[in-house]
């Protein structure tokens, strides 16, 4: 198989450069927040002590590296299908058609989560509307928004990850002045950062509770990947992919290992609040904000909303890059007089509603199944750029090393240190025999991921045989008229 750099322009056929810098900057901020730091924080810190520090650190990482293979092969080229777009030309057409269609179904299924976690907030601060009532109003809102126009998705998020920002530095802020007692009104002890040691020790569970602790943590990082889908709609692609690229490090730095921190040092890590109340809640609490739990409440549908946003947004220009490629209906390659792939976010957003039901109806059978069967596709993603990039990196530098503006570090030794890790990280998920725990998720992810690289290969075969008999047709008549 011939790999070839195609020459793209900088947007898509159909799409609209409607994407500013602002708000690119903050799609890759809020990509790295998920709702799962203010929400499964409270679990990891639990399961592995101050340690989860080492935890979010070694995802982190983790995060990184695979950011920057993605980087360098989405500055070199561009395309709202990123990974699996790349994945097509350097793999083959069933890897870009199998891990389009997978990362379709993670945002669909992640739309019923996040739409039944906002509602449950709604619901309890307006008891009137019921909470399916709330699913179905915040769905539609957000299908209007991205319908409309992309610079309207641009700009829902740019707000939504702005709060974020604000209210994560905030709560560095006030809780590293309460730490050293220097936070007026506050009656913590200053205690500096002798929580971290004090109950325990560090790793209060054993050095064995890292790895639990990157179990718990690893999935609250998907959606970094974003901005690169997100930078085909940009004036100036290549640019807005190598400054989102560039800034991941101290993105996750800052908003994960900062406010982690601040959270292990200011409470004990045994603190029964902490996963009663969540960990930021009890943290503030701890330093006498009044009314944190409404105050974080506000924040996680804040974050709740964002990933919605970002969700439908990614999964319909996934499925417009599918139907481009011709591994989807033709219609989702279509868009408006305003750049917006109309039929590609209808049908996103129908599988949504459809996951949003059967959350309500069945669940802890068909609803967790669909969880399970999504729960390992991000290290699945992160898998496929890293081989995509092993061998894009040979093709950028052959065919068009002018476009090598972002390169992986340490290449291909870095890339192969990351598939490893990775690897592990699957591996170990299979010791996790808890319900609907790694062990559910790895196999039964596994299982979807295999049916659908059969189909791919199947029909993969059946169009080369299709389009072989077509050129025998169509030489045919030539072949008579010279006899």
């Amino acid at each position: 198989m011939t790999t070839t750099l195609p020459a793209s322009p900088p947007t898509e056929p159909g799409l609209k450069a409607g994407l500013k810098s602002r708000h690119l900057s903050m799609i890759a901020i809020g990509g790295v927040i998920g709702a799962g730091l203010f929400v499964g924080s409270g679990s990891g810190i639990a399961a592995a002590g101050p340690g989860i520090l080492i935890s979010y650190a070694l995802v982190g990482v983790l995060v990184v590296l695979v950011m920057r293979m993605l980087g360098e092969m989405a500055a070199a080229n561009p395309s709202s299908g990123s990974f699996s777009a790349y994945a097509d030309r350097a793999l083959g057409r069933w890897a870009g058609f199998t891990i389009g269609w997978l990362y379709w179904f993670f945002w669909v299924v992640v739309l019923a989560v996040e739409a039944t976690a906002g509602a449950k907030i709604l619901a309890g601060w307006i008891p009137a509307v019921p909470q399916w009532g709330w699913a179905l109003i915040v769905m539609l809102v957000l299908t209007a928004t991205n319908l409309a126009s992309v610079s309207s998705y641009g700009e829902f998020e740019f707000w939504f990850a702005g709060i974020k920002v604000v209210a994560i530095a905030a709560f560095i802020v006030i809780g590293g002045l309460a730490l050293f007692g220097l936070l007026p009104g506050s009656d913590h002890p200053a205690s500096g950062f002798t929580n971290l040691t004090a109950h325990g020790g560090f790793l209060p569970h054993g050095p064995g509770a890292i790895l639990t602790g990157v179990l718990m943590v690893v999935f609250s990082f998907m959606g970094s990947e974003i901005v690169t889908l997100a930078a085909g709609e940009t004036a100036d692609p290549r640019a807005a992919v190598t400054k989102a690229t560039n800034s991941v490090i101290w993105r996750i730095a800052v908003f994960y290992l900062g406010s982690i921190l601040i959270v292990v040092s200011l409470l004990r890590w045994d603190d029964p609040a902490i996963l009663k109340d969540g960990s930021y809640v009890a943290a503030l609490s701890s330093i006498g904000i009044p009314h944190a739990a409404q105050i974080m409440n506000a924040i996680v549908l804040t974050s709740v909303l964002s990933c919605l946003n970002s969700g439908l947004y990614t999964a319909s220009r996934m499925a417009f890059s599918l139907g481009g490629r011709n591994d989807a209906p033709a219609a989702f390659a279509r868009t408006t007089g305003r750049g917006v792939p109309r039929a590609a976010i209808l049908a996103s957003v129908v599988f949504g509603f459809v996951a949003v039901a059967f959350n309500y109806l069945w669940p802890d059978t068909v609803f967790q199944f669909l969880l399970n069967s999504s729960g390992a596709i991000a290290l699945f993603v992160w898998l496929v750029i890293c081989f995509s990039q092993l061998r894009m990196r040979r093709v950028i530098e052959r065919e068009a090393p002018e476009k090598l503006v972002v390169k992986m570090w340490l290449y291909p030794y870095l890339t192969w240190a990351t598939i490893g890790l990775i690897t592990f990280v699957l591996g170990y998920m299979l010791t996790d025999t808890s319900n609907g725990g790694g062990r559910d998720q790895v196999v039964l992810s596994t299982l979807v991921a295999l049916a659908v690289v059969v189909f791919a290969l199947v029909r993969q075969r059946v169009s080369g045989r299709a389009g072989a008999r077509d050129t025998a047709r169509e030489a045919a008549p030539e072949t008579a008229s010279l006899s």
